[in-house]
């Protein structure tokens, strides 16, 4: 029986990830055909940049300082406090800035799109568009696909900038670093490796989150209750899914450009 269970379990992954991969292509496709909704993108930069801004912001200054407060007492011991700013610059834009944001924008976004689009195909909406000759794909998904594509990298940029001040009141005010001396140091790790690795995270991160989202709300069953299941599903494995390409992309990027960073 377990081993039933396993099998059973395993199947349903592979079947999963085969729909997932098939979804995500007619996606992609859909960004490229007629007709396109500019409206409706526009939209959903706003609702997806500038609604998801103050939590970005929030979680970056305090993310920042936490880390700064971190970094500067273990750098006092060894009398290398001047390093922080070059440490803070490495952390943030390599890994902080944009695994934060991902997993920020996942948890608020994915759920929200996920819920939207499981409630109109709970509510045979997506048929009625079908009825009318209208793709839901091209009308719904592709929109949210190239909002996130533009929303995630500049949220993360955003995010960077906020943590990277923060970090800078500590040093200022809690570890006596002077402002030259850790701009500096941020500056000097401001290298095309660690910019390079800081905005193509981001971009992978948005294509992650508007595949899972998208595909959950078109594949939801149940009614409200599978609508909720479909919103709770969605953010888990969209942060999940961050989390192992936010691995695989520091393995890769530090095997090529290892030289640069």
């Amino acid at each position: 029986m377990i081993v039933d269970s396993i099998y059973n379990s395993l199947k349903r992954f592979v079947y999963e990830v085969d729909q997932l991969t098939r979804f995500s292509f007619k996606m992609v496709m859909s960004v490229f055909g007629r007709p396109i909704y500019p409206a409706e993108t526009l939209e959903q930069m706003y609702l997806i940049g500038i609604g998801s801004l103050f939590l970005v912001t929030l979680t970056g200054i305090f993310a920042g300082q936490a880390m700064a407060l971190q970094f500067a007492n273990q750098l006092s011991e060894f009398g290398s406090k001047n390093y922080l700013g070059r440490v803070m610059s490495i952390a943030i834009v390599r890994e902080l800035g944009p695994v934060l944001s991902g997993l920020m924008v996942a948890a608020r976004v994915a759920a929200g799109i996920t819920a939207e689009i499981g409630t109109m195909k709970s509510s045979n909406q997506l048929d009625a568009m079908i009825a009318f000759g209208i793709d839901p794909i091209r009308k719904l998904a592709a929109p949210r696909l190239l909002a996130l594509i533009i929303m995630v990298p500049v949220l993360t940029i955003t995010c960077d900038a906020i943590a990277i001040i923060g970090g800078w009141i500590i040093a200022l005010f809690m570890a006596n670093i002077t402002t030259s001396t850790y701009i500096s140091g941020v500056n000097a790790k401001l290298t095309f490796g660690n910019i390079f690795m800081g905005i193509l995270k981001p971009f992978c991160f948005a294509f992650v989150i508007a595949f899972i989202s998208c595909y959950k709300g078109f594949t939801t069953a149940g009614g409200t209750k599978g609508v909720g299941r479909s919103t709770n599903e969605s953010v888990v494995i969209a942060s999940i899914t961050i989390l192992i390409v936010n691995f695989i992309l520091t393995k890769v990027i530090w095997t090529f450009l290892k030289g640069y960073l």
